[in-house]
């Protein structure tokens, strides 16, 4: 059951409703009138509710659905007791997410900006702008339409952020180019100097970042992820990727569109991923890689070496994943012995 004290209730929807947002099928075109106030899950859900039905493991639990309507698929729709009104998708989860933001948004700041917040005279803010409470935003800053700067940000000396964008609270950018849509959440530091140390006379002397972070169009950094800006190449963060809590991204790596960086993983200086590589929690990169559009990285993989486009890779170092599980099975039949 969804919390209607922190987000907005939309329904009720009628089943035609329904059945138009989750490009469904109703079977039961008698039923198009039905109202259904909210979604659940299929074990949570009760009458005047809807729920989804995809997983093939929980079919022995659909007779269970108390539901008054199910999205599920023909393959599934069997399972569902006769007396709950089914709506089958080819794609119940696609549905699912349509439906979830037909039904449901979030509370919405207006525009306004704090008293608090401290902004140079030379920043630029765009119309319908929400500036949060302790927000800084210093000189020569240029922020875009319809943005959110949250509570206590920290917006650098001419930055500059599209519009439609969404910065979280006590995050901070810095030498940063940023596009329109994107969302920095919560605590993530966008920015700050790479990870660049010189040994002189057996002292460890820093060495200046003079590049920048450039982040394209549709980008979400999730809750405590850093982006290190570049040493004189900048770090670039392609359109629609999605990084996710925890991450670190250093100075001079360039991430290709639609990439995934799931929680944890920490990738080195100046290496490349292409479009849409994906790469499981936890794992590590060496610097200098090169890793090939649509390459996927299993979880806690180490990679020491490039990765051809398109591969599977898992294991410490990282090889095909069809090599991983040969080494995991021979491992296993040498413990038995």
């Amino acid at each position: 059951m969804v919390d209607k004290t922190f987000y907005i209730n939309k329904g009720p929807l009628t089943l035609a409703q329904i059945a138009e947002i989750c490009e469904a099928n109703l079977e039961d075109k008698a039923q198009a009138d039905v109202l259904i106030s909210d979604i659940a899950t299929m074990f949570h859900a009760k009458e005047g509710e809807v729920c989804f039905f995809y997983d093939k493991k929980a079919k022995e639990k659909a007779a269970e659905i108390k539901a008054t309507c199910c999205v599920t698929t023909e393959e599934l729709k069997s399972f569902v007791p006769a007396n709950v009104i089914k709506l089958i998708s080819a794609n119940p989860k696609l549905a699912f997410l349509k439906l979830n933001k037909a039904f449901y948004e979030e509370q919405k700041h207006r525009a306004e900006i704090s008293r608090t917040a401290k902004i140079a005279p030379s920043a630029k803010i765009g119309e319908n702008a929400y500036i949060g409470e302790y927000v800084v935003i210093e000189e020569g800053v240029e922020i875009g339409t319809n943005c959110v700067i949250e509570h206590n940000a920290v917006i650098g000396r001419n930055c500059k952020i599209g519009n439609n964008c969404r910065i979280g609270a006590c995050a901070s950018l810095s030498y940063t180019i940023m596009g329109n849509d994107c969302y920095i959440y919560t605590g993530a530091r966008i920015g700050q100097d790479g990870f660049g140390f010189m040994v002189i006379n057996g002292k460890h002397e820093r060495i200046p970042q003079l590049g920048r972070v450039i982040i394209g169009n549709d980008v979400e950094i999730a809750a405590n992820t850093c982006v290190d800006r570049g040493a004189l190449d900048d770090t670039v963060i392609g359109d629609g990727c999605r990084i996710d809590n925890l991450v670190q991204v250093a100075h001079n790596d360039v991430l290709g569109r639609g990439c995934v960086i799931v929680s944890q993983t920490g990738i080195a200086g100046s290496c490349t991923l292409g479009d849409y590589v994906v790469c499981g929690g936890q794992s590590g990169f060496a610097d200098h890689l090169n890793i090939g559009a649509g390459a996927q990285i299993g979880a806690q993989s180490g990679l020491m070496r490039d990765v051809e486009p398109g591969a599977i890779v898992m294991g410490t170092p990282a090889v095909p994943i069809k090599d991983f599980m040969r080494q995991v099975s021979n491992i296993q039949k040498l413990g038995k012995k």
